[in-house]
């Protein structure tokens, strides 16, 4: 295969589909690694297996190929001689750590990189761990998959020299209406069909030089390849049968002058491969295991793959959309004016805008589910390097946020988990010391909570031990108030300080003091916030707050003297007028509002950002009582000026360079034409 014909597309489509068998592969082996035995998930990893080694060796990741045909010898081992005695945790380590080499050089590959990892060790440890088990198990003669020889991957095209193969098939194959790339596909179905069989001829004929001519042949009339092979029917059938989105398959056998001579009927649906299972309720792209054609309803279901940059540009449209809507409806030389029949019109253009908006926004939205199952090796390989039993328990994993909320989380995630393991959870002598149950017991959870999205990590550990916190941040200097006037809250928050641990010494995973602030910055980079419950010896419980989507917010706009503001709709609690006499001053001479027995800060909107307002009696503004973390605060602006969806867009340079523009999430373009500034309520509050 030559470098010219691995294009970008070839390339997309490889790390796509390894990087979603390699996650399931990972899953399946910790799976089976607590289960302690691989009895019921063999022939599911042997697949997998086979797969990332036809998929790399096409694209001439040979390393890749090489380790990845290691350890699908040693699982076709295990599947045909079931071996007693096997070390399933040794087992799971070899695996696990040739999935981690696989992982770094898709990455690689990924970043634009070469794959250039050299897999000769782990290979030589795989084999040494077959090797002691046919030792072990004194098994003399063994069927070898491959010769000792290395192996040599290379596509033949036309006709080639047939060698003595009793067996000339004829396949004709068919794909999902919809998939894309039907001519990669076939490319990949004679690279594994080169392995076991001598290609005669394939229509079409040049699937790879021609890609879209040769792809529509393909959807129109199908796939057809005449070869030779000493494998049964069964066996080609189920080595074809790994190429994904694979509809229809057809084999015939031929006789000398390649007729059809005989047809077993062996014509089915063929399920998509699991990789795409979990696209398939969203797609609602179903594929039947009948025999005979198509069903109708299969084929007004069928599905397009979407590039991310498009889905990307679709939502820029369509909050460009949301823009020239209002800046339409909400034009000042229709102010006045009664106009029925335009504003019937104006009511269902928005009706359509949102429900565009709705429908673009499902396209983005990703379940949380591969992010939570990543949480599963963590849990598993700190648990047996610190000698804690630990369960995770995954709930909710089906919720679904926008793929950009995706990105920023998963790192934040892996640090709460990592915490609650390292200094919540203890050993199992300990909590039997203590009455507890000796495995401990880490929940993960997701669920919707209105515009936003709850993460919950939750742990039955040791908790947080408030004096130890209160000692670490006395000794480096991060107390802002007296400890006596510190609620629980705001002790357990100053973990989230930089360079605070109360480890006292430095390990592989805690004692730098960077984990917790890091976890805190990246969630409040996508307008997150966490806030942390605990009670000694009983556990503590993490929540991540995050919104749905960063592109298009509900948003109260606001007048600040000449300035527009915008403040997201769902931190705010209320807003009213204050009365003179609810208003008063702490020894520091700050601003408070007293509200139904309870004292409020007040922040000035017009000191805070520097911006001139004849508003400088309280009892002349409106205050806007705003709510993050159970934490309030009231703002006090001129002007209510009503509410709409908005656009969040980010700050231009020569908006950065104003006073405490740090507090600021964005800025948006109003009807009237004016830019409204979005104020970042998280970082408001957190000054606090």
């Amino acid at each position: 295969m030559s470098e010219n014909i691995i294009n970008e597309s070839m390339l997309d489509m490889y790390i796509f589909e390894t990087t979603q068998l390699i996650e399931q592969l990972e899953q399946l082996v910790i799976n089976g690694e607590k289960e302690n035995g691989f009895t019921d998930s063999i022939n599911e990893i042997f697949r997998i297996m086979h797969t990332v080694k036809g998929s790399s060796a096409m694209m001439l990741f040979n390393n890749i190929a090489e380790i990845s045909h290691s350890v699908e010898d040693l699982f076709y081992y295990l599947r045909e001689n079931r071996p007693t005695g096997v070390d399933n945790n040794i087992l799971s380590d070899i695996v696990l750590d040739a999935i981690d080499f696989i992982k770094n050089e898709v990455s690689k590959i990924q970043e634009g990189k070469t794959s250039d990892g050299d897999a000769a060790n782990r290979i030589n440890e795989i084999k040494e761990f077959l090797n002691e088990l046919k030792k072990e198990n004194e098994i003399s003669t063994v069927v070898e998959m491959n010769n000792a020889e290395p192996q040599k991957f290379f596509i033949t095209s036309g006709k080639v020299r047939e060698e003595n193969h009793k067996n000339k098939y004829k396949a004709n194959i068919s794909f999902v209406d919809g998939c894309g790339m039907e001519n990669i596909r076939c490319f990949g179905i004679l690279h594994k069909l080169s392995e076991i069989a001598e290609v005669i001829s394939n229509t079409p004929e040049n699937i790879i030089d021609d890609d879209e001519k040769s792809s529509e042949e393909i959807r129109q009339n199908g796939f057809e390849v005449k070869f030779s092979s000493n494998l049964d029917v069964d066996m080609i059938k189920s080595i074809i049968n790994e190429t994904v989105f694979l509809s229809r398959l057809d084999i015939s056998v031929l006789d000398e002058e390649n007729d059809c001579i005989e047809n077993k009927n062996i014509i089915e649906k063929v399920e998509i491969n699991e990789v795409f299972k979990s696209n398939e309720k969203e797609k609602d792209t179903i594929v039947k295991e009948n025999k005979g054609e198509r069903t109708a309803s299969h084929q007004g279901q069928g599905f397009i793959s979407l590039s991310v940059s498009k889905a990307d540009r679709l939502m820029d449209l369509i909050g460009e959309l949301v823009i020239a809507e209002s800046m339409v409806t909400q034009n000042p030389d229709l102010a006045g004016l009664e106009l029925d029949n335009f504003q019937k019109s104006a009511r269902q253009l928005r009706k359509i805008i949102t429900e565009m908006q709705d429908t673009v926004m499902s396209v983005r939205m990703v379940p949380l589910s591969a992010t939570f199952q990543k949480m599963n090796r963590i849990v598993r390989d700190m648990s047996k390097k610190m000698n804690k039993e630990v369960k995770l328990t995954i709930i909710g994993e089906e919720t679904e946020v926008d793929k950009n909320i995706i990105e920023h989380i998963s790192d934040p995630l892996m640090h709460l988990v990592r915490n609650s393991i390292d200094h919540g959870i203890e050993t199992s002598l300990e909590r039997v010391d203590k009455g507890k149950q000796p495995i401990g017991n880490l929940i993960l959870e997701a669920k919707n909570a209105g515009s936003d999205v709850l993460v919950v990590v939750k742990d039955d550990g040791k908790g947080l031990d408030e004096r130890k916190i209160l000692e670490r941040a006395r000794e480096n200097g991060l107390l802002n108030k007296h400890e006596n006037e510190m609620t629980k809250r705001e002790i357990f928050n100053l973990i989230f300080s930089p360079g605070f641990s109360t480890k006292d010494a430095v390990s592989e995973y805690s004692g730098r003091g960077v984990g917790m602030d890091v976890v805190m910055k990246n969630i409040e980079k996508i307008g997150g916030a966490i806030s942390i419950d605990s009670v000694e010896d009983f556990g503590s419980t993490m929540t991540i707050k995050i919104p749905l989507t960063l592109a298009i917010i509900d948003g109260m706009n606001v007048r600040v003297g000449d300035s527009r503001y915008t403040l997201p709709t769902s931190s705010i609690k209320e807003f009213f007028r204050p009365k003179e006499s609810d208003i008063i001053r702490d020894p520091d001479n700050n601003e408070i509002i007293m509200v139904r027995g309870h004292c409020y800060p007040i922040l000035r909107l017009n000191e805070h950002f520097g911006v001139r307002t004849s508003v400088t009696n309280l009892s002349d503004g409106i205050l806007i009582m705003v709510e993050q973390d159970e934490r309030k605060l009231c703002i006090l602006i001129d002007e209510l000026l009503g509410q709409q969806q908005v656009v969040v867009k980010a700050l231009p340079s020569f908006i950065r360079d104003i006073r405490n523009s740090k507090d600021l999430a964005g800025c948006t373009l109003l009807g009237d034409g004016n830019i409204s500034l979005i104020i970042d309520i998280t970082g408001l509050i957190a000054k606090l």
